[in-house]
């Protein structure tokens, strides 16, 4: 055979070598997506620069950094969040995402922090009790934990003058400033920190509505990637990473794992 034959071929199998090498590379390269409903603060949200922010983010670039992953934050509709798992184009659902009466539909964490559904009103409303919503309007998100939650409440909802559903909590919160509607059910986690930003202007109910507990949300089945971050958050609440960023948002650690 032809010597410049052979010492082409010679460089035809380098070369796709090469190709080879770098494309099992890219493919080991791996990308931690994390779907979030981007109106949805302290948890995921739009900061005032312009960027993704958020406690549950915060936890999400800890968790990706130390997996050694890239992390992609996926805003999602949030009604839209399984076709988005399902169809792959997220890893997982992590946004003040609620275990409890899902527990069948996802492979989740273990909870990471503990939330209630309640009801918000005006500072000045005569609204103190939950029957005193009877003949008032209620907006809730849709899709949302505290719409679950008033599922299991028909007698609750059959006495509200108006059942509202609004696409976000920031809509319905404005809605409830501007005297539209006259109460929100929504996250108290959500619902302190929403209300601290603008002065203090609502007031949480003390009857609550459920008690749940927030976890990181896969496609069911997906064990593998769900222990990594598991034994990652473990790891972060044992080294005081988890509460360090608990405190910056909420000025005390209301995380619960390891507790």
């Amino acid at each position: 055979m032809n010597r410049k034959i052979v010492m082409f071929m010679l460089i035809a199998v380098l070369v796709m070598s090469a190709i080879g090498c770098s494309s099992q590379t890219n493919k080991e390269s791996k990308t931690f997506t994390v779907g979030f409903d981007q109106d949805f603060p302290p948890m995921g949200f739009v900061g005032d620069d312009g960027e993704f922010t958020g406690f549950d983010l915060e936890l999400a670039a800890e968790v990706a950094k130390r997996l050694d992953m890239e992390l992609k934050l996926q805003p999602i509709a949030w009604d839209s969040k399984d076709a988005e798992l399902e169809s792959g184009n997220i890893d997982c659902i992590w946004n003040g995402f609620t275990i409890n009466g899902r527990e069948d539909k996802y492979t989740w964490t273990e909870p990471y922090l503990k939330n209630n559904q309640v009801f918000v009103v005006r500072a000045d409303s005569d609204i103190k009790t939950l029957d005193d919503l009877a003949g008032k309007s209620v907006v809730v998100q849709v899709d949302s934990s505290a719409e679950k939650a008033l599922e299991d409440e028909p007698e609750l909802v059959e006495s509200f003058g108006e059942y509202i559903t609004a696409p976000n909590y920031n809509a319905a919160l404005m809605d409830l400033e501007a005297g539209a509607v006259d109460a929100v059910a929504m996250d108290e986690v959500v619902a302190k920190y929403q209300n601290e930003k603008r002065g203090g202007i609502f007031r949480i109910l003390d009857e609550v509505l459920a008690p749940e507990e927030y976890g990181v949300g896969f496609l069911l089945g997906n064990t593998e990637l769900r222990d990594k971050v598991q034994k990652t958050l473990e790891e972060m609440a044992a080294d005081g990473t988890m509460a360090k960023i608990s405190e910056k948002w909420f000025d005390e650690d209301i995380t619960i794992i390891g507790k």
